[in-house]
């Protein structure tokens, strides 16, 4: 007979591949923020490339500064229209890291028949006259099944390592005194399998927003859905109108 646990092992494997595929990918963001404690420094900024060589006409830090000052709206940030209208300067910085691979190793179990659990023989005795008869038999073998060895499988992937980072500086203190006084620093970094900044940045931003001019005391690990509705509205779209 065949062991019970072959179906279920079957089962097992197609419910696995079934439910993976249907689930959705995961954005994880790993927020880490740091701000004063009292409110004497306003909240009218200017937004500024903190990358190196960058510059505020900069395509690519054009879109990136629209979705933060998207998120610094609602927490009562309003963006100045002058230097001197200014109560801090925020530094936006942003890069992704040279992509990683990393090699796994694993093994699986090989099933298969073992041996012998047990033997049944069964006889039958056949009348042939004169007195005379013949004897024949038949024995039946129960074969046991379990792990006859194991299987190596060895697979690679790559990641890369996104990072952002804000960093806002009194204005005032640096006009009147030299003096280059943070007010507020935020960073995210994300590892993931997409090295697409303009990808995975909307979901990094969107991590940050519950943390951004507060302190978290310690980084606070962030998960979002590839189809969460809040970063479909971050990118200018309705939530319905999907990616």
């Amino acid at each position: 007979m065949r062991p019970t646990f072959f179906p279920r092992l079957l089962l097992c494997v197609v419910v696995l591949l079934t439910t993976g595929c249907s689930r959705s990918l995961l954005y994880i963001s790993d927020v880490d923020s740091i701000a004063l404690s009292d409110q004497s420094v306003g909240r009218r900024y200017l937004l500024l490339p903190g990358n190196q060589g960058s510059t505020p006409d900069d395509l690519e830090f054009l879109e990136y500064a629209r979705y933060v000052e998207t998120v610094l709206t609602p927490l009562g940030f309003s963006k100045a229209s002058t230097e001197q209208d200014a109560d801090i300067a925020i530094f936006l910085s942003y890069g992704v890291g040279a992509p990683e691979t990393h090699q796994v190793t694993s093994s699986s179990p090989v099933y298969g028949q073992t041996g012998v659990s047990s033997a049944t023989t069964s006889g039958t005795i056949m009348p042939l006259g004169g007195g005379m008869a013949s004897y024949s038999d038949n024995t039946t073998y129960t074969p046991q099944y379990g792990v006859t060895g194991y299987q190596t499988h060895s697979h690679s992937y790559t990641t890369y390592t996104r990072s952002l980072q804000l960093i806002a500086y009194d204005v005032a203190a640096y006009r009147h005194e030299k003096k280059q006084r943070q007010v507020l620093k935020t960073s995210v970094v994300s590892t993931g399998s997409s090295g697409d900044l303009r990808l995975v940045l909307p979901y990094m931003i969107t991590a940050m927003k519950p943390y951004l001019a507060g302190n978290t005391g310690r980084s606070i690990r962030i998960e979002l859905k590839e189809d969460d509705p809040t970063v479909t509205v971050l990118r200018g779209k309705s939530p319905k109108d999907g990616k």
